[in-house]
């Protein structure tokens, strides 16, 4: 579901670094190696990359996104977006459906209330397993977030993100990350193609 997928990536690769506790060594390099995915996920250059979603077996998906700084579009069997900056179009190409809302609106997305981040929130910690860095995250106590725990792989050799996990409440949610392509992403990708959409109908939520 893209909805989730946005939310987990773009909470988690955040900058920021609390200052009221002592940083170790390796929280440190952990936290500067997420703020370089970030720079390559969420930068000026854009970024392709495709996605499997796996919420504890329950529910599947996969699509590819792209991103630009506040643009985005997404693309998969069922559902698809585009975010040109000034509009946000949500498809759903089974009802045959678009919406139209601000790209800031909250309720462009019913999902993205259930995950709150706040990444001075987290305890961090860097490993290596095989060929993947792996940034583990840990709530600190008393921390007012619906995740708890969370796991950020990273490419060893290129350092691109190769996915995520999320403990929220009781399930974890697993985002696979492949064909991740940083840069060359022309402006164009991003606008609303409504030729291909004739026969859908329209309703403009811009003013809820």
């Amino acid at each position: 579901m893209k909805r989730i997928l946005f939310t987990l990536i773009l909470a988690f690769l955040t900058t920021g670094l609390a200052e009221a506790r002592h940083i170790t060594p390796n929280e440190k390099q952990a936290r500067e190696m997420f703020n370089h995915a970030y720079a390559l996920v969420m930068g000026k250059q854009g970024c392709q990359l495709s996605y499997d979603v796996n919420i504890v077996g329950i529910y599947k998906t996969t699509g590819t996104i792209w991103y630009k700084g506040k643009k985005s579009k997404f693309i998969e069997s069922r559902y698809a977006s585009w975010n040109n900056g000034s509009i946000f179009y949500k498809v759903d190409k089974k009802k045959r459906t678009v919406e139209l809302y601000n790209p800031n609106s909250p309720k462009r997305d019913k999902y993205a209330s259930k995950f709150t981040f706040s990444p001075d929130s987290y305890e961090y910690h860097i490993s290596l397993e095989g060929g993947a860095y792996v940034i583990r995250m840990d709530a600190l106590k008393d921390a007012k977030s619906s995740i708890k725990h969370a796991k950020v792989y990273l490419d060893k050799q290129t350092r691109y993100p190769l996915g995520v996990k999320v403990k929220v409440a009781f399930f974890w949610t697993t985002v696979k990350i492949s064909h991740f392509k940083p840069g060359g992403i022309n402006d164009a990708v991003f606008e609303f193609p409504r030729s291909q959409f004739a026969g859908y109908k329209f309703t403009d939520k811009r003013n809820e």
